[in-house]
């Protein structure tokens, strides 16, 4: 079988305030809004700007549905990885809007830090070169 990979799909706690972080700090744009009446749910798919990328999808899911189970952090889920340009300009933006670094580290050719998004989620911003 050969198939491509093409989005992400993550249930997130707390609908808006997921949006808010994903488009406010790390500036993706909002492409779909939907209820999914069969899940008592909603999905926002969000995309970064310019072409190419991957999509993420939150998944909301009202109380009552079957997938609104307890919430466990990632469910296996390790992190999720945005490229930026700048991780100094980048840690002190995500720590003034209350997400402050919970790791940092190096390696040659790159430095990378984690914040956690409202969800508890980790997410990795990381500078090359």
């Amino acid at each position: 079988m050969k198939a491509k990979f093409f989005y992400t799909g993550i249930r997130v706690k707390d609908l808006e305030a997921s949006v808010k972080f994903y488009t406010t700090l790390l500036g993706m744009k909002v492409r779909s809004r939907n209820t999914v009446d069969a899940a008592k749910g909603t999905v926002v798919e969000l995309v970064c700007e310019g072409e190419g990328g991957n999509t993420l999808e939150l998944n909301y899911y009202e109380k009552g549905s079957s997938f609104d189970t307890k919430y466990e952090v990632g469910e296996g889920l390790d992190h999720l990885a945005f490229a930026i340009k700048d991780l100094d300009a980048a840690l002190a933006e995500a720590a003034k809007a209350g997400h402050p670094v919970v790791q940092k580290m190096q390696e040659p050719g790159s430095r990378y830090a984690y914040i956690q998004d409202p969800n508890g989620i980790w997410i990795e911003l990381a500078q090359f070169g």
